[in-house]
Order: structure tokens, then sequence, then C-alpha cells
């Protein structure tokens, strides 16, 4: 009971916790945050389907580069990119004639389907909103270049009828650190940072994000990487259990 009331209690200037809000990636999921070490076959059979002589080698290369492109700009700006702007960027580099809508997003379609092999489940993470949707309003914040991508996981979880907002950066136009798009989920749940808590993985994005929007955050490290206080430290999902029963 300590342990949920340090969690969720009364700290001074918070009110009674009455929101939650989560990011995705690293967080309800576990996922390989590289854009090229899963493989894609099938991508690379696209492209040489529609006159790229681009082996798979400097396929992978190439691929990487424009995405480092345009995260760099991304980390500076907090302007979001789509992965439609990284696949039309990309195949207007590399096709020997402008792609039609068609092979466009089929191409990204592809992509996003081998890229999905690195996402993997959290078997605890399912009861666990459960079980705190029953007692807190719920929201998602995430980083994401898909909102469809996000959105078809959290149906696969079957969880996606726990969150009463889901913001993706890709849709909002923001990313996180930025303030706004933490204050746009509680917004949309009518929620306010004094009494809302974030959960996440990243430290930059996350844990500074969620400090800049006055909301505490408790941040996933189990390596102890980063100098935060021990009480915003959690190990696993799991430690969250706490405040369903408190």
């Amino acid at each position: 009971m300590a342990e949920a009331q340090s969690l969720g209690g009364r700290e001074q200037g918070r009110g009674e916790l009455t929101h939650v809000l989560f990011d995705f990636f690293g967080t309800l999921v576990r996922y390989s945050p590289s854009w090229t070490e899963q493989g894609y076959p099938r991508a690379h059979a696209i492209l040489k389907r529609a006159g790229s002589r681009l082996s798979y080698e400097a396929f992978i290369v190439q691929w990487d580069a424009i995405f480092s492109d345009l995260e760099a700009r991304a980390e500076a700006s907090l302007e979001e990119y789509s992965m439609d702007q990284v696949c039309e960027t990309f195949l207007a580099e590399i096709l020997p004639a402008p792609p039609s809508i068609e092979l466009r997003g089929e191409f990204c379609d592809t992509y996003l389907a081998e890229w999905n092999k690195g996402v993997q489940y959290i078997p605890e993470v399912g009861p666990l909103l459960r079980d705190l949707a029953q007692r807190f309003t719920l929201a998602l914040v995430t980083n994401t270049h898909s909102a469809g991508f996000v959105r078809a996981h959290l149906e696969q979880l079957e969880v996606a009828q726990y969150f009463t907002s889901v913001v993706t950066s890709v849709e909002h136009g923001r990313r996180k650190p930025s303030p706004c798009i933490f204050l746009e989920a509680l917004r949309q749940s009518s929620g306010v940072p004094r009494s809302a808590l974030y959960v996440g993985d990243s430290f930059v994005a996350d844990y500074q994000g969620a400090a800049r929007a006055e909301l505490r955050c408790l941040l996933i490290d189990p390596e102890q990487r980063h100098a935060i206080a021990p009480c915003d430290r959690l190990h696993h999902i799991r430690e969250l259990a706490p405040l369903s029963r408190a």
C-alpha cells in the first residue's frame, strides 16, 4: 500500500491522481529502434520491380541516410514527419520515374510490416491497463511516423478501449519532448497536469518532456542510466500494479 501511495497519492503542489498517460514504444511494447536491422527483403523486391538498380545493401544505406536526415531535422524543430514523407523522398531519389500513389503505398505498408518484426508484446500490459482503467482516465502520448501502425497494435493487444485519448506526434504535428503534445492529451481527456502521471522509457522525450508540461513522470530505467529521483524510476511496467489496488 505504501508503494501505491508513493506512486499515486497526493504530493506537495499536486492533487489526487486522476489521469495516467503512457508512452507506447519501449513502454507498452518492446521494440527495436533501428530502421534497418529487421531485414526488408520484400520491400527491396518492390523496388526492383519498379526499376531500381540498388543492391539490398545500397538500399539499406540510402534508406537509413534519408531517415537519419529527417530525424535530425525533427529533433531540432520538434516538428514530426510521416512515413509517407520518408517513402516519397526515398522513392523519388532511387527510382527512374516518379512513383505512383499505389506503389508508394505498397512500399510503405511492406516496410512497416517488416519493421513490425521488431515489436514484441509484454504479457503484463493488458491486465495492467484493464485494472488501471477502472480507477483512472488513461491516455496515450507517443512519437510515431504512422498513427495507423500504433492504433493497429492497440487493437491487436485488445487495449484500445482503455484509452480515452490517443495522441500521436504525426497527427498532432509536434513530437515529444514538446510540452504541447502532453497537454493536448490532457485536454482531450479532461485532465490537468497536477493530477496526472506520465509513464515512459525515454529520458529526453518522456521524462524531460513531461517535466516541461509540469507532469510527474515515472521513467522505465532498469539499468539506472539516468540521474533521476529513485521514486521516479521503474524497473518494469508491472511495478505500476499497486496503483490499481490503492
